[in-house]
């Protein structure tokens, strides 16, 4: 994938969803088609969700807000 389409893919996916929300949509698809079980759906929620929580808790304290 070029760098241009994956510019323009990130842009418009930023503008439809957050990427917390989309990964989540994304695990939860891939439970119900039983690709990823409970117990990963469960661990790809609570690490991506917890890092971009400490990358926004880092921004915020850098910024001294």
């Amino acid at each position: 994938m070029s760098e241009k389409t994956r510019a323009f893919l990130d842009r418009a996916l930023s503008k439809l969803t957050s990427r917390k929300l989309l990964v989540w949509l994304t695990a939860t698809g891939l439970t119900l088609t039983s690709n990823v079980t409970s117990e990963d759906w469960v661990a790809v929620s609570l690490v991506y969700i917890g890092s971009e929580a400490a990358v926004d808790l880092a921004s915020v304290w850098k910024a001294g807000r």
